[in-house]
């Protein structure tokens, strides 16, 4: 802690001695001409001289061990004095200060830490490998030439010297390509913020006189984006400044040349009519600007983001891609698309205990159980990696299954895309996946349907032959023997005749429960409302077939309530609805203890029926009986949708709406 102070401490002092040293040169400039070059009151090595030494004391005071802080500090120092000695070297002796020694050695020093030094440790610290060294070696080689020039006042290597020094500058930038290459999303992050500030230096540079001292006021962007880049890269957003930065640089510098360019050959080959030279290469720079722009759009998006870099553009795939397969191929293509959109090494959707699988993906979510010690004798390959986010799938609040998004490969870095093209395309995945969940359901219910249709015949035609066809056979044997019986022995014949006639009621019985088993019969005496007003007078006012169960009577009227026409519906829609309240009404007065039931039947688009209770209601950790699927399975066949739900109040909502 005591060294950290310290450390600290002298990041302060060289800042505020830079500080003095710029207060100074304030007052030397003064007292001299000014440049013509520059409309301004100071120098570019002004503006380094105070903004160097400062954000690099801010980042000494963060991270004091950093080398990075402690180069933009010496850095800046070095700027700070080199201007302070050259604009007294003018005032003193008026004459150029590049023999003055101090002069020398400032400048050198600036070049090694922040033109060689500072590329190659940044972001964290250290060379990208001991290779490197040579870069430093060849720097440190071509300031000692120059000073050996400068001493013996030989001017023979001095030139040799300067590219020595500019070779090992261009090296030690182009580290920040291989780092970037080499490097994990949050190091690439890092590098990227630097690209921040390209626009602003680059663009009055390349335009040159008479704007390209402007420049100068966007020098302290450098530090600045090297102090938040070290201390909060993770800003969310940056990624699209970054874009616009990088795409905004590439024009200026692409628009430039084809200025340039076709100013030149104008000159070349209408170099009598300099105003349309002049005028060509506007038109020829403005008609490069749309098609360029759209370019480097296109490469920064692959470079930060993958496939594209608007989740819009994205959301427009993945409807192109629904809207041409079925929803088990769907679900896929929107695994795909987000997959390509994040740039992840895989992506699943689980769903009723089947996974979807996009890329290569370990499916299991639970990452809260232990990992499996290692297996000496397995395979040294690790196998595909865990989900790196696990993200709930609802759809219109129903969760639906579960979305596993892998780690990001390691060419991406934006996190806050990332979460731009979660939100944008999860929609789309609930939504396909509830489309695969009903389709699922959907062949299971046809299934059900298809078993309870053979169930149903086996179940007729053992009643017809087991119940019907004995009883009738027995009718058919005491008829004969009544007709044997009749001349020889009256009362026998009189006896079986009577017992034939109990033997008719008991088949009219059983007849009668066939035909209501198939559909019920108010429905067809009363139709669709009136039966459904019969069974809301309860147990005392039910068909002979229904109290003939025995239930008391004594229950109280419910009020039902129709809109719209409800006669020429359906068959199969009249049977569906009718069990589905007679149903909900069984369920409310037998086990919620309800004391008022309302019934609404609607025909609009559709066939709507609501029944409401004021009961108990469900219980949170009640699991769907036979009557709520019986009730759900009957409007699914339809392809319709049952909701049991609790009611405002209290209660229970049965809600079903049957397609016509």
């Amino acid at each position: 802690m005591r060294r950290e102070g310290l450390a600290r401490g002298v990041a302060i002092g060289i800042a505020t001695l830079a500080v003095a040293f710029e207060l100074t040169d304030i007052w030397v400039t003064a007292q001299l001409p000014q440049p013509t070059y520059t409309p301004l009151p100071f120098a570019p090595e002004d503006m380094a001289g105070t903004a160097f030494p400062v954000f690099g004391a801010i980042l000494v005071h963060s991270r004091p061990r950093l080398v990075i802080g402690w180069l933009l500090c010496v850095g800046g120092l070095c700027a700070a004095a080199n201007i302070l000695a050259a604009n007294l070297h003018l005032l003193l002796y008026a004459g150029p200060p590049s023999g003055w020694p101090i002069v020398n050695l400032t400048w050198h020093v600036l070049q090694l830490t922040l033109g060689v030094l500072l590329p190659l440790c940044y972001p964290v610290g250290t060379l990208p490998s001991k290779r490197w060294r040579a870069v430093v070696a060849l720097a440190v080689t071509g300031m000692a030439l120059d000073w050996v020039t400068v001493l013996s006042g030989q001017k023979t290597f001095r030139e040799a010297a300067h590219w020595m020094v500019s070779a090992a500058m261009v090296l030690a930038f182009t580290s920040l390509v291989v780092r970037f290459a080499r490097g994990d999303a949050a190091e690439r992050r890092q590098l990227l913020w630097l690209l921040v500030t390209l626009p602003g230096l680059l663009v009055p540079w390349m335009l040159g006189d008479p704007v390209w001292w402007v420049a100068t006021l966007a020098i302290p962007l450098i530090p600045a984006a090297i102090a938040v880049a070290v201390l909060r890269y993770r800003l969310f957003g940056i990624d699209t400044l970054i874009s616009r930065a990088l795409v905004g640089t590439g024009l200026a510098i692409v628009v430039t040349g084809v200025y340039v360019v076709v100013s030149a050959a104008s000159s070349v080959f209408l170099s009598e009519v300099d105003r349309i030279a002049g005028i060509a290469a506007a038109v020829f720079a403005g008609a490069a600007f749309q098609p360029v722009r759209r370019l480097l759009q296109r490469g920064v998006d692959r470079l930060l983001y993958g496939s594209t870099g608007v989740p819009g553009a994205l959301a427009r795939r993945l409807r192109h891609r629904l809207q041409h397969t079925d929803p088990v191929h769907g679900l896929l293509a929107t695994l795909d698309v987000l997959r390509e959109g994040l740039s992840v090494t895989g992506t699943a959707v689980e769903l009723d205990g089947t996974t979807t699988v996009s890329g290569s993906l370990r499916t299991n979510p639970d990452l809260s159980d232990p990992p499996d010690p290692p297996d000496p004798s397995a395979s040294s390959d690790p196998g595909p990696p865990p989900p790196a986010k696990v993200i709930a799938l609802v759809w219109h609040g129903e969760p639906v299954g579960l979305l596993l998004i892998g780690p990001t490969d390691r060419r991406r870095f934006p996190a806050a895309h990332d979460e731009r093209v979660i939100a944008t395309l999860t929609p789309y995945i609930a939504d396909a996946a509830h489309a695969v969940r009903l389709t699922a359901a959907l062949q299971r219910s046809r299934e059900r349907i298809l078993t309870a249709r053979e169930e149903e015949r086996r179940r007729l035609r053992r009643d017809l032959h087991d119940g019907l066809g004995q009883s009738l056979t027995g009718m058919a044997m005491s008829i004969n023997t009544a007709r044997l019986t009749m001349r020889s022995s009256p009362e026998s014949a009189d006896r079986l005749l009577a017992g034939l006639r109990a033997g008719m009621d008991a088949v009219s019985g059983d007849i009668r429960q066939l035909v209501y088993g198939l559909r019920p019969p108010a429905l067809d005496e009363l139709g669709l409302a009136g039966a459904v007003r019969e069974l809301a007078q309860g147990p005392a006012h039910e068909p002979a077939h229904a109290s003939a169960r025995g239930s008391a009577p004594g229950s109280v009227h419910e009020p039902v309530e129709t809109y719209g026409d409800l006669t020429g519906l359906p068959a199969a829609a009249e049977v569906a609805a009718y069990r589905i309240v007679q149903e909900a009404l069984t369920n409310a007065r037998k086990h919620a203890g309800a004391t008022r039931i309302a019934i609404t039947l609607r025909r609009d688009d559709c066939l709507r029926v609501t029944v409401t209770d004021d009961g108990a209601g469900m219980p949170p950790d009640a699991r769907p009986g036979v009557g709520l699927t019986s009730m759900r399975e009957r409007a699914a066949e339809l392809g319709g949708t049952c909701v049991v739900r609790e009611a405002e109040g209290g209660g229970t909502t049965v809600h079903a709406d049957l397609p016509l």
